[in-house]
């Protein structure tokens, strides 16, 4: 009786089932079409849309890259894409620090104006930077005497000029030269025999000889006299037919003639550059007489020249 009572219960749910699903199946039915149409339609449209914006095909032969034969290169990973993004952006804060700075060749040389490549700038060859710390800001033309030894009376001399862009350039050869008997000195006094080391300007010129043509002040006077031998009994007739005076313990902008010494007397004066008589000097520095002349030719006050004159290990400090 149990068992039959259950499947009376059973039977009669059944039924009712049937009977409802007898009734949505109707309903149920045009809203499934009207989805699938739906789908088809959005389909259709998302198909034309790639349809659009796909390039159209290439009508050429198709040459298979490296890449392609070799296959997609290895995806990277979050870390390293990371890295590579704060490294493009260290580059690109780099890039505008150094323009807002402006080129190296720029700030070398403190003046605005067409960026040139550091790599071009040249610095007067053969000093130290303490030697090229005392030529003024404001120098333009060089001259270079630099020393065979400490106790060596033999010297090569070179006249350079600076371009604001390229820097530093010879604008002679090199010419052979004379200096002291006994070398050269950082602590020069009357009649040691020695050269003075250092930078000093040069701004006045004169000589027995008219003037060659130099844009420096120059004093033509028989006061330029010279006679006697020198140290090696040479003649030193003609040694100041053409003189510089070297702005060591005088005053500038007076003749090389004038016997001023601001420093006194004991740290001697008249050091000149003047014509070469074959031998040593007592201080000051000789060429040959073409060359005195060339060189006050080249010698101009606008480029505010300067001597830089010692041996050539004193001139590399």
């Amino acid at each position: 009786m149990a068992q039959r009572h259950a499947a009376d219960e059973d039977g009669p749910s059944a039924n009712a089932h049937e009977r409802l699903d007898m009734l949505l199946l109707p309903r149920a039915l045009p809203l499934a079409r009207g989805a699938l149409v739906l789908t088809s339609l959005c389909t259709c449209l998302l198909l034309t849309g790639c349809a659009e914006q796909a390039p159209p095909p290439s009508t050429g032969p198709v040459v298979e890259s490296p890449a392609a034969r070799t296959g997609p290169p290895p995806s990277r990973t979050r870390e390293s894409a990371a890295t590579e993004s704060k490294s493009a952006e260290g580059k690109h804060a780099a890039g505008t620090a150094q323009r807002r700075q402006g080129s190296p060749n720029e700030v070398a040389r403190g003046l605005a104006g067409t960026p040139v490549e550091a790599a071009m700038v040249h610095e007067l060859p053969g000093l130290g930077p303490a030697t090229r710390a005392r030529i003024p800001v404001a120098t333009r033309q060089a001259l270079v005497v630099s020393g065979e030894g400490r106790k060596s009376s033999r010297s090569g001399v070179v006249l350079y000029e600076r371009d604001a862009d390229t820097g530093w350039r010879p604008v002679t050869d090199r010419w052979p030269a004379h200096n002291a008997l006994r070398g050269w000195t950082y602590d020069h006094h009357a009649d040691d025999l020695r050269s003075p080391i250092g930078v000093f300007t040069l701004g006045d010129a004169g000589g027995r000889l008219p003037d060659p043509g130099t844009r420096l002040p120059y004093d033509e006077s028989e006061d330029f006299e010279s006679s006697g031998t020198g140290f090696l009994g040479e003649p030193l007739e003609g040694s100041f037919d053409y003189v510089v005076a070297i702005d060591y313990n005088r005053t500038p902008g007076k003749t090389p003639l004038d016997k001023s010494r601001p420093l006194g007397l004991g740290k001697g004066g008249g050091v000149w550059v003047h014509v070469d008589h074959k031998g040593p000097t007592q201080a000051c520095v000789s060429l040959t007489k073409e060359r005195m002349a060339e060189l006050l030719r080249l010698l101009d006050p606008a480029k505010r020249p300067v001597i830089v004159m010692g041996d050539a290990v004193a001139l590399r400090d």
